[in-house]
Order: structure tokens, then C-alpha cells, then sequence
């Protein structure tokens, strides 16, 4: 099953696949917010290119586990995106997934500005990996 993360954004979705078999992620791409919304000709491209059966969305949590504000907006977004795509979609926490990203990228050697573009992508195939891992983990122990 090819699973697509999104870190959606006020401004900015990162986008993430997994492979066919479900078992890596990878970074894709950074869209506008908007194209995801307004179904753009872009998004559509990718979900029916990878062949897309499940988004997992990242939900904004803090620190104690609670909800962040800006979790009911995301909520809204996903429950339009879920309507407009007729994709079943999942929920994941995605607390600290940006900093990790802008981690990883500082060990590349991006400056803060490169970083910018690619934050968001990188943030959503961290999220991706560890929603593909806990599904892993979760059918070991059924079998």
C-alpha cells in the first residue's frame, strides 16, 4: 500500500511517500497549501502518479500531548482533503518532526534560507517513517 504524508501548513505542505511496499519513506515536495485545498492539477498529479491509498496527516501536539492550537485548523484541512480526494485518512503526532528535519538538514550543511524549502518535505518523511514503523511494529505482534 503507497501511503502519503503531508505536514500541511498555513502557507506550505510538505509531502512525503512511502514505497510501494510500505515500508520507506521518502521526501517529495513542497506545495502551497492552497493547491492541496483547491484540488491543483500539481497535487492531483501526485496522488494519482504514486498511486496514493491512505494520507497520514501530521497532528500538532505539544510537548505534554496535548492538542496545539493550530490542531483544529489542521483537523478542518484534513477532513476537506479526505472529502475532496476521497482518501481514507490517519492522524499522527507530529511533535518535534520540524526541529529533527532542521537537524538533519544543518548536518547537510544548508544555510537557514535552503532550509526553508525543505523543512517541510523532510518533516513529512520523518512522520511518514514512523507511522510506516508503528504499523510494522503493531502487525509483529499480531502474527
Amino acid at each position: 500500500m503507497r501511503v502519503m504524508a503531508l505536514d500541511l501548513g498555513e502557507k506550505r505542505t510538505g509531502i512525503a511517500v512511502s514505497d510501494p511496499a510500505g515500508t520507506v519513506a521518502q521526501p517529495l515536495v513542497v506545495l502551497p497549501t492552497q493547491d492541496l485545498m483547491n484540488k491543483a492539477a500539481t497535487f492531483r498529479r501526485l496522488l494519482e502518479d504514486y498511486e496514493i491509498e491512505l494520507l497520514v496527516v501530521g497532528l500538532p501536539v505539544s510537548l505534554d500531548g496535548s492538542p496545539q492550537a493550530q490542531a483544529r485548523r489542521i483537523q478542518d484541512q484534513a477532513a476537506r482533503l479526505e472529502t475532496l480526494y476521497e482518501l481514507p485518512l490517519e492522524f499522527i503526532d507530529e511533535r518535534l518532526s520540524s526541529k529533527e528535519a532542521k537537524g538533519i538538514l544543518r548536518q547537510l550543511g544548508y544555510s537557514e534560507k535552503e532550509m526553508r524549502g525543505n523543512t517541510d518535505k523532510i518533516a513529512a518523511s520523518i512522520m511518514l517513517q514512523t507511522w510506516l514503523d508503528n504499523r510494522s511494529y503493531l502487525k509483529n505482534l499480531q502474527n
